[in-house]
């Protein structure tokens, strides 16, 4: 089996999602993980998915790119490493959320104090919440490794907040069922 990695983004509008796993199910694609979201009034995807060996790169990518077109999608297709191929941190599962008022270096600031650390980021978003004033909250799911203690990543993290000028709490990350 050959898997790929699609991504498509475009104004945000009903039936993307049905277009582009239709496009998969006519391709015998099974899909294996997906981050779906609207960013911005625009809808943005990437999937990992997986076709049989006699699907090429450039088939899966024009099929697509002739079903979204309609919808005004921009789609890309490249061949995706298989599971495991790379370096995972051996480590545990921890939260991360930052809110605050909204200003430019919140999202490099934090990233580059757990890239330091060693912590992988494994999910991220960020949103504007309408308010007076406006509030910026950051959610990031890391797997901090096993050879850094947590209880001294927290007051690290509280410093940087106290810099930045916003909140921040660090915590255990409960499983998930997705």
């Amino acid at each position: 089996m050959a898997r790929f990695a699609v991504t498509a983004f475009g104004a945000d509008r009903p039936g993307i999602v049905a277009a582009v796993t239709g496009v998969l199910v006519e391709w015998g694609g099974n899909l294996e993980d997906s981050a779906m979201t609207i960013l911005g009034g625009h809808f943005a995807m990437m999937l990992i998915v997986e076709v049989t060996d006699d699907v090429a790169v450039t088939q899966l990518e024009q099929s697509l790119a002739e079903r979204g077109a309609p919808l005004g999608l921009s789609v890309a297709v490249r061949p995706a490493a298989d599971p495991g191929a790379g370096e995972p941190v051996d480590g545990a599962s921890w939260s991360v959320s930052v809110h605050g008022a909204d200003h430019p270096g919140i999202v490099h600031r934090v990233t580059q104090l757990l890239a330091d650390r060693g912590a992988n980021v494994v999910d991220l978003s960020t949103r504007v919440v309408q308010g007076e004033p406006p509030a910026y909250v950051l959610r990031l799911s890391v797997v901090v490794p096993t050879t850094i203690d947590p209880d001294s990543l927290g007051p690290e993290l509280v410093a940087l907040a106290g810099e930045l000028e916003v909140d921040v709490r660090l915590r255990p990350d409960e499983p998930d069922i997705l």
